[in-house]
């Protein structure tokens, strides 16, 4: 594709996105929850809204469930109230780290080069130890109604990192092509 295309694309993309940020941790209160906050403000310094901002347990149920309440949240006059769900923690290898094992079953289309190129781009911060993340995404939702979600690690450089790169840059290119009228 070339990069005239890419860039017809954004100019047509939404620029205006309702976030929703889901911490999973047993840990973090909203005093301490560094990565959320961070999430937040980069988010809403983009010129996005937050809808949703919440902290769960690393538990499979609890993490279904706010991803659920995400998705619940619906917008007014044909626009989505949620539109990118960023999910940050529980990504790694320890055996409390379940929330890929509790999204992947819900996501309908997986973006696979997300993975692959935040683990690129953290490679050239913290070296081999990317390969540890399992950080990924993809698309959720009916065709008509479809948002993006994505699964970070929970550290503060990691959440900034995925945010300023890759998800902030083309979540709304992301989005305007899905929803394009078939």
């Amino acid at each position: 594709m070339s990069t005239e295309i890419v860039e017809q694309h954004r100019k047509a993309s939404p620029t205006l996105l309702g976030f929703a940020l889901i911490t999973v941790s047993d840990t973090r209160t909203p005093e301490n929850d560094e990565g959320g906050l961070i999430l937040a403000s980069l988010a809403i310094g983009a010129g996005h809204r937050v809808e949703l901002s919440r902290i769960v347990p690393d538990d499979i149920a609890a993490i279904q469930g706010a991803v659920q309440d995400a998705l619940d949240i619906a917008g007014t006059g044909g626009t989505h109230g949620v539109d990118v769900i960023v999910l940050s923690g529980g990504t790694g290898f320890s055996p409390r780290d379940v929330t890929v094992e509790a999204v992947t079953p819900l996501i309908d289309k997986p973006i696979e080069g997300f993975g692959e190129l935040f683990r690129m781009l953290s490679w050239q911060q913290v070296g081999s130890a990317a390969m540890l993340s399992r950080a990924t995404a993809g698309l959720i939702g009916l065709r008509t109604d479809l948002r993006a979600i994505f699964l970070l690690p929970g550290s503060p450089k990691a959440v900034a990192l995925a945010m300023e790169k890759l998800i902030l840059p083309e979540a709304g290119h992301l989005l305007g092509q899905v929803r394009k009228p078939v």
